[in-house]
């Protein structure tokens, strides 16, 4: 027949090598088709792989331009982001990656970051899911695909929240603490000088207690850290707070009021009143532009002979919550230290070498039962001391939602905003450099009756010390080490040592250097303190800190 001649039956058309379509081949343009439909666990886990390795699903579904257009996209963004980090650490090291991260434009660029990938990653698997045609399954295998990736999004979005929360806690911190306007005297910072010059820049750092049984803040831990800019090495000078009639530099507004000493309200004139009676007595204020803070440099300043350039207030209790924040101390208690009361009835540090938790390193570093003044000055010391030594980058990154909750609370400070990405670098000195101290105690130094020169020479001669060990540490390090060279942080000289060479091993070094120290001790012999000042001394010696 006709249609018989003119047709070609299916068998036929394929023995004469027709070019019918087969039903199974996909048509052009169209979507792809798979050999074998998928099931709902491959939908779930071609999906979860695209969140690890971007493009994978959208290979599998066929859709293979978009898919190695995605990777390469991924792959690029993930070298160039490698290759920046191990630029940036090699350049600038572990101190150039801190200050780079602290500044106000990184915290907000790396905060936009986040918050974008977070929402590229949920569109990345959305749309994976929709390439892999889930609609193919069965109800039951839809509804459950669907919730599983559904769920993937929201756990691969976490991470990205997660960091965009806590760099934004970070900078709120920081400029909740950090002054934004510094005052009007201050200089501006230079990026490229931000010391200004200076070889030595000096913290004073203030313990404030703020009690409900007190008025106003007692500033009973007082200590001013000298530290090398270049090196790092740091001398901690320990003021008591019953250190009594200080003078005050001439442009003091309490130079004027108090030119034989500072007397406060009660006569005493003690170190620890100058804030407080500053703060409560707006005559000496200067329209309040002189606080308490500016008394207490000034006065410091002027006893030591030093310029304070920036003061850091830290509450008693914030810094309880901090030490706890870290997960506690490591301290090398000498003697059982009880506190609590006049009797230390609240409860007993024992002797050992323990971790203490914050109140029990706040009491530690504050009970006078059984000791004095001086001792508890010591004690404070090794305080700093071990926080210093074991608040590592590590610790602080792991614990640092709950340190940025306690530093709010217990920092105050002049030091402005801009100078916190010159401060990191300068830390991370610290840390890696040899940190003395200098108590001004009896028997050196005699606290109702201070010898205001020998403070300032003691001051000198500590600075000199700790310049000269950082000049030896330079050049140990630029020569080639030696085995079994000590390394320089661990070595203890004695800020004596240098200046008086031709001293007997075991006689005191500051005695030696002031004529007038030894009839000091024998025309006043005050009860003799604890913890004996014989000079500058690293704080891994004094403390026996491992």
């Amino acid at each position: 027949m006709l249609t018989t001649r003119l047709g070609r039956a299916p068998a036929e058309s394929a023995e004469t090598g027709g070019e019918e379509e087969s039903p199974d081949r996909p048509k052009p343009g169209g979507p792809p088709r798979f050999a074998k439909a998928p099931t709902t666990a491959s939908v779930i886990g071609w999906t979860a792989l695209s969140a690890v390795l971007p493009g994978i699903a959208h290979l599998r579904a066929g859709r293979r331009r978009l898919g190695l257009a995605i990777l390469i996209v991924f792959g690029s963004l993930l070298l160039l982001t490698v290759t920046a980090a191990i630029v940036a650490v090699t350049r600038g090291g572990l101190a150039g990656l801190g200050s780079f991260a602290v500044k106000e434009s990184t915290l907000i660029g790396i905060t936009v970051i986040a918050i974008v990938l977070a929402l590229a990653w949920f569109a990345l698997l959305f749309h994976s899911y929709i390439s892999l045609r889930p609609q193919r399954l069965p109800r039951d295998g839809q509804i459950i695909s669907g919730i599983a990736v559904g769920l993937l999004c929201v756990v691969v979005m976490l991470p990205f929240g997660f960091t965009a929360t806590t760099v934004q806690t970070a900078r709120d911190v920081a400029n909740d603490i950090f002054p934004t306007e510094p005052e009007a005297s201050a200089s501006p910072i230079q990026a490229h000088d931000p010391w200004a010059g200076r070889r030595r820049v000096n913290f004073l750092l203030i313990g404030g207690d703020a009690a409900g049984n007190r008025e106003g803040v007692r500033t009973d831990t007082m200590m001013v850290a000298s530290v090398d800019t270049r090196t790092g090495n740091t001398v901690l000078f320990s003021l008591p707070r019953n250190l009594q009639y200080v003078r005050f530099p001439k442009t003091s507004p309490l130079a004027e009021k108090f030119p034989n000493g500072f007397l406060g309200d009660s006569g005493q004139g003690l170190l620890n009143e100058v804030w407080y009676y500053t703060e409560n007595h707006p005559e000496v204020q200067r329209g309040g532009r002189y606080r308490g803070w500016h008394a207490l440099k000034d006065a410091i300043g002027h006893t030591l002979g030093l310029k304070i350039d920036y003061y850091a207030l830290v509450d008693m209790y914030g810094f309880a919550a901090l030490i706890d924040a870290i997960g506690g101390l490591r301290i090398n208690v000498q003697r059982d230290i009880k506190w609590g009361g006049l009797y230390g009835t609240a409860g007993t540090i024992r002797a050992g070498y323990r971790r203490l938790n914050g109140e029990e390193v706040l009491w530690y570093g504050r009970s006078r039962v059984g000791s004095d003044d001086f001792d508890r000055m010591a004690r404070q010391r090794c305080v700093i001391g071990a926080l210093a030594q074991q608040a590592t980058p590590s610790v602080v990154l792991a614990n640092f939602n709950k340190i940025a909750g306690a530093a709010k609370r217990m920092f105050r400070t002049d030091i402005p905003r801009d100078l916190l990405e010159h401060l990191v670098p300068l830390a991370l000195k610290v840390k890696n450099a040899k940190i003395t101290s200098l108590p001004f105690v009896p028997p050196t130094i005699y606290t109702g009756n201070p010898d205001w020169q020998k403070i300032r020479r003691l001051t000198r001669r500590a600075i000199v010390e700790s310049a000269r060990s950082g000049r030896a540490a330079q050049a140990r390090a630029t020569a080639t080490p030696s085995p079994g060279a000590a390394p320089s942080g661990g070595s203890s000289v004695a800020a004596g040592a240098g200046a008086t060479p031709s001293a007997t091993p075991g006689t005191n070094a500051v005695a030696s250097a002031s004529p007038t120290a030894a009839q000091q001790q024998r025309t006043a012999v005050p009860r003799r303190s604890p913890t004996p000042n014989e000079g500058a001394q690293s704080i891994e010696e004094a403390c026996n800190l491992t």
